[in-house]
């Protein structure tokens, strides 16, 4: 009899907790619905429209599916133009991302100093070029850098160069300036979040590391990376994600030149949907397809290497 009580009650709890999962499962699907509805419609079915059109060839007009079908994708390998901008944009990204990263997490445990006077004024003055619109800094480079602007003219003045240097208009340092440029406008963006991850470790951690013995460098090697290794691994995603998109500093500064040799793979996509180039919508979403395998690739690379975890 007891046996029988017992089991009708396990059976009625088991009930009770069945329908209290079943009803948080719905509440969660009801509260996720409409912002997964917005991601498939605004994200997943563009994606897939933009798959679709790199199959077609001709104009918006009249676009018509390509024979063979990845015709686009075939061209590709033989555009050397393309193959030029893919260049540039590793070149950007493997100089100008780590150079950025390093001097980013160096700036933000400078700043997170708790004996560092002034530190809301140093923080604002490095995050205040992310604040910055990006044609806004790009023109102010762009006269900077100029033939007669502002750069040939101090160096002049210091005796440094005895005639002015057509920045923009060398291959080589045109290159630069956008590096220059890029570490500029995005060093104080990922500042924030290192220094955000450093407020989050407890100072006794050091302290404890101080009175073992450790000197600066083995705490910031031995603790401080190994506890931001979170927050790196977000900040190289984003920064390769961005600099693989790459397009203001290539239109603005140098508009793709000398002779295409700065132009980056957004750029040249732009100008075949709607440059100066033929509007071939379908060559350039094969472009594009390109460039989003590329960023998949290489987030997924990322977050593997940063991942540990046994």
């Amino acid at each position: 009899m007891l046996s029988r009580l017992w089991l009708k009650g396990a059976l009625k709890l088991s009930k009770k907790n069945t329908s209290v999962v079943a009803k948080q499962r719905r509440a969660g699907w009801t509260y996720l619905a409409p912002a997964t509805l917005l991601i498939a419609i605004m994200s997943f079915w563009p994606m897939i429209q933009a798959f679709l059109m790199s199959l077609k060839t001709g104009s918006s007009a009249n676009m018509q599916w390509a024979e063979p079908l990845f015709y686009n994708y075939k061209r590709i390998l033989s555009d050397k133009l393309f193959i030029r901008s893919v260049g540039n944009t590793f070149l950007y990204l493997i100089i100008q991302v780590p150079i950025m990263l390093v001097l980013a997490m160096l700036l933000a445990q400078m700043l997170n100093n708790k004996d560092l006077k002034f530190k809301g004024l140093f923080r604002t003055c490095v995050f205040l070029p992310c604040a910055t619109s990006l044609v806004s800094y790009s023109l102010i480079f762009k006269s900077m850098f100029a033939t007669n602007g502002l750069v040939n003219s101090v160096l002049l003045n210091l005796g440094i160069i005895d005639t002015n240097i057509n920045f923009l208009g060398t291959t080589s340092t045109a290159r630069v300036i956008i590096i220059i440029a890029l570490i500029w406008r995005w060093t104080g963006y990922n500042m924030v979040f290192y220094l955000a991850g450093l407020q989050g470790i407890e100072y006794s951690v050091y302290e404890a590391a101080k009175i073992d013995g450790a000197n600066s460098w083995q705490t910031f090697w031995r603790i401080t990376v190994p506890l931001l290794k979170p927050t790196i691994v977000m900040t190289g995603v984003m920064s390769i994600n961005g600099t693989l998109q790459l397009f203001d500093e290539s239109v603005n500064l140098t508009s793709g030149g000398p002779a295409n040799s700065t132009i980056t793979m957004s750029h040249y996509i732009y100008q075949n949907s709607f440059g100066d180039f033929v509007a071939n919508f379908g060559y350039a979403s094969a472009m594009s397809f390109i460039v989003f395998v590329m960023v998949a690739v290489l987030s997924a690379i990322n977050m593997k290497v940063g991942d540990k975890r046994d």
